[in-house]
């Protein structure tokens, strides 16, 4: 159980957590606030409202089943009100497909310039790409995040999906209704669906990218024949403390719905939950709490077993979105090419750096930046990583200081007109393979003359 935190601020709050992925979480910021061994008695301690926050339908697998009980100063039906619909410009949703004029290929960008105007994480929202469709629940959206200014007295929950939050540069205080999380680069957020927040920058503005998935909610992985251990560790994952605001004051509610944006004005802070218990809250990970498995003889192993977290579809060991990390680890294999090999994939892989080089880019791929390679388009090393990794004899090497990650989704990637439009798109991009020349020669059967 936790002691009250008073998360009225918009900078430096202190967040607390508990540990663990998928359990069943009970916390109250008042002793007592919990009711003993029913959900709903006919009257709750301090005068405080029972809701239930469903995640899945209520039939839904026990596995599966996704809820829980909140026990609140106000019930969320006086969140909502005249409803008016408002624009947000720069965040998409599938299905949109614009005539964006780039012929088909791989595609890269540097970093998105934060602004000089104040954004904040709704109006600085980016959408790069979309797939699938919202209405429908199947699919994704990439975004890149700026922050500079912190949400005043306004308030956004998601109804068309969970958001995946990984910062790149800068910390995001995001207070939600179920506590404080604090998140900075080399971590992650994850916000389910219909979860109430309010984000601020922490120590400066801040930049990063959001996963918007319509689809089932993340969860981790299978990990088959690995066993019980690494990768991610369930009692690596953190979710907030209870935590409330008890504030009478003008405030906004932003809701996305079906693709659009709805607003309306209430006279209180909706983050007034005192108390809560269940497996549905939004949580935290740190990356480098990850324990990569890996070759430890020969080859490369596909990119799948760095999977951190993966949104089923209905089609077994298809996902609707995969999370996968490239982070630091030992590359020990022998008589193998180490980086990643030529491919072409049913999966579209959408790909950002957070900090450091990419061994398969080490040039041109910078933090912030972002890379698209689309369903069957093929990819892979550049002229300049096929040669060293031809070339570099393969004693034990250790990738320090990287981080690299992937939003990769069985539906095709459409690009926004951002995306397509922006300053610093490599056009250049393709001519990174041009420098694979032809080795081949057959009267030689070992060996390449790089």
């Amino acid at each position: 159980m936790s002691k009250h935190q008073d998360i009225s601020g918009n900078t430096g709050t202190k967040a607390a957590y508990m540990t663990g992925f998928a359990n069943h979480f009970a916390t109250e910021a008042l002793p007592g606030a919990l009711p003993e061994g029913q959900n709903s008695p006919q009257v709750c301690a301090y005068g405080l409202y029972a809701e239930q926050l469903s995640g899945s339908p209520f039939t839904a697998p026990r596995g599966t089943n996704a809820r829980s009980w909140l026990y609140r100063i106000r019930p969320s039906v006086q969140h909502v009100g005249d409803f008016s619909e408002i624009a947000l410009q720069g965040w998409k949703s599938a299905p949109h497909v614009v005539p964006h004029g780039l012929p088909l290929g791989p595609l890269r960008w540097g970093p998105v310039a934060m602004p000089d105007e104040p954004v904040t994480f709704l109006t600085g929202m980016r959408t790069m790409t979309t797939a699938g469709d919202v209405f429908s629940q199947v699919g994704m959206a990439a975004h890149v995040y700026l922050v500079n200014t912190p949400m005043k007295d306004e308030y956004f929950w998601n109804a068309d999906g969970e958001m995946l939050i990984v910062p790149e540069m800068g910390a995001l205080e995001i207070a939600t209704e179920l506590g404080m999380i604090f998140v900075a680069p080399g971590e992650i957020a994850v916000i389910p669906r219909g979860v109430t927040i309010r984000v601020a920058p922490h120590g400066g503005p801040s930049r990063g990218y959001v996963c918007e998935s319509y689809g089932a909610p993340f969860t981790l992985p299978e990990r088959g024949p690995i066993g019980a251990n690494c990768l991610a560790n369930a009692r690596d994952f953190q979710t907030p403390v209870a935590a409330y605001e008890d504030r009478e004051t003008p405030s906004r509610v932003i809701v996305k719905w079906g693709g659009a944006f709805h607003a309306t004005s209430i006279g209180h802070s909706p983050l007034d939950v005192v108390a809560w218990h269940g497996n549905y809250a939004p949580y935290k990970y740190d990356l480098r709490h990850f324990s990569p498995v890996g070759a430890l003889l020969f080859d490369h192993p596909d990119p799948s077993i760095f999977t951190v977290l993966t949104a089923p579809s209905g089609e077994v060991g298809t996902a609707n979105v995969d999370f996968v990390i490239f982070p630091e680890r030992w590359m020990v294999a022998e008589h193998s090419f180490r980086p990643p090999w030529y491919h072409r994939n049913i999966m579209s892989e959408f790909m950002g750096l957070i900090y450091g080089r990419y061994d398969a880019k080490e040039e041109g791929f910078v933090p912030g930046g972002m890379s698209l390679h689309n369903c069957m388009l093929p990819h892979g090393p550049d002229a300049t990583a096929f040669s060293k990794a031809s070339t570099t004899p393969l004693a034990p090497v250790r990738l320090s200081d990287t981080l690299a990650f992937m939003f990769e989704t069985r539906l095709p990637q459409q690009l926004t007109e951002f995306a397509a439009k922006m300053p610093n798109i490599d056009r250049d991009y393709p001519h990174c393979w041009k420098g694979l020349r032809k080795h081949f020669d057959p009267a030689r059967r070992s060996g390449i003359v790089i």
